[in-house]
């Protein structure tokens, strides 16, 4: 019979990194309480550390791309409509 893995939500993720974190207690004894093997405990620990520096990202990033992929949309609308243009003098030529 097979056993289902369990998924942990992001919030009990943090929850536990963040103890992880203080120290207060070790990641044995962080283990044991969550019933989490020591060494996801470990690798969120890390994890949260690796991306605590986007928590105070102005989002420039973000508008970057949207301003990037909005000059992309209107590149390929200009494509779009000159290929129908071209499609339409093609088979007027043709007629």
């Amino acid at each position: 019979m097979k056993t289902s893995r369990r998924t942990f939500s992001p919030d009990f993720k943090a929850k536990v990194a963040i103890e992880a974190i203080r120290e207060m207690k070790t990641i044995s004894e962080l283990a044991q309480i969550y019933q989490v093997h020591p060494n996801l405990i470990s690798l969120w620990k890390k994890e949260f550390l690796s991306k605590a520096g986007k928590v105070f990202d102005s989002g420039k990033d973000e508008t970057e791309q949207i301003k990037k992929l909005k000059k992309e949309n209107d590149e390929l609308v200009h494509q779009i409509g000159q290929l129908t243009v071209d499609i339409a003098w093609l088979k007027k030529k043709v007629l």
